[in-house]
């Protein structure tokens, strides 16, 4: 599937992350599983070796992430208890729509700067500004036991303080990849279920990895017209281009 070419190249060879996406995009649902033939398919339509997803699922199940089931001679998989609350928990961040252009920004400021992780923080949708001190959009909630601040019309040192040229660069080459596919993707009546539940997974697994590690500020105090916002649009977009799949509509597909 020739489709998916430019995004594998920008996502990284952990098969296990990508289950992760596959998982939260399409099962996330308590008793919703996936079939093990319909997850080779999938698998196949990846370009993912047999042995490469075996040691992913291997991985999973160790890590608490996933639970297999053998009815019959079928395997079938589905998220964990914490599979489900970690994959609810990034959910909002994941699939919030982008913020329109004047939506402001707040201050968080920590009891201390040990208090949360800069990771956590970004988990969050927060960006570093200082120990202790973070920025984000005016409606993300903050973690608990913080204070906040409303931003008003941020200096130019503060956007250029922001500004980080090698997250730039990670957005850039992600926004190229999802309007390259933007641009080769067929309508909608010529893609199975299968290769439409392929494609999202992808998307929200290459935007997974840059959002909760790299937050999008809000337009005040970045570029309303650079790589992070221009992904976020086609994110939005490319999903609503291709609605998720039943999971039952899955089975008995070919990934030919």
């Amino acid at each position: 599937m020739s489709l998916t070419a430019p995004l594998r190249a920008v996502g990284g060879g952990r098969v296990w992350s990508l289950m992760i996406s596959l998982f939260g995009d399409l099962a996330q649902e308590e008793g919703t599983a996936i079939d093990g033939p319909v997850l080779s398919a999938m698998m196949t339509l990846l370009e993912v070796r047999p042995e490469a997803a075996r040691v992913a699922l291997h991985r999973l199940r160790n890590d608490g992430w996933i639970t297999s089931e053998k009815v019959g001679r079928i395997s079938h998989h589905s998220l964990t208890e914490k599979g489900r609350a970690e994959s609810a928990a990034a959910t909002p961040r994941i699939y919030a729509a982008p913020p329109g252009p004047s939506e402001g920004w707040q201050l968080v400021v920590l009891k201390a700067a040990d208090h949360h992780s800069p990771t956590a923080m970004a988990a969050y949708g927060f960006a570093a500004l200082a120990p202790r001190l973070y920025v984000g959009p005016a409606n993300t909630p903050p973690p608990p036991d913080t204070m906040t601040a409303t931003g008003e019309i941020p200096p130019a040192w503060l956007r250029e303080q922001l500004r980080d040229e090698s997250v730039d660069n990670a957005y850039s080459e992600l926004a190229q990849s999802l309007e390259s596919l933007e641009e080769a993707l067929p309508s909608s009546d010529t893609i199975s279920p299968l290769q439409t539940a392929v494609l999202r997974g992808l998307i929200v697994h290459n935007w997974r990895r840059l959002i909760l590690k790299f937050p999008v500020l809000p337009p005040e105090l970045s570029d309303p017209d650079g790589p992070a916002r221009r992904s976020h649009l086609r994110v939005a977009a490319l999903l609503d281009r291709l609605p998720r799949p039943a999971v039952g509509d899955l089975a008995g597909q070919s990934a030919a």
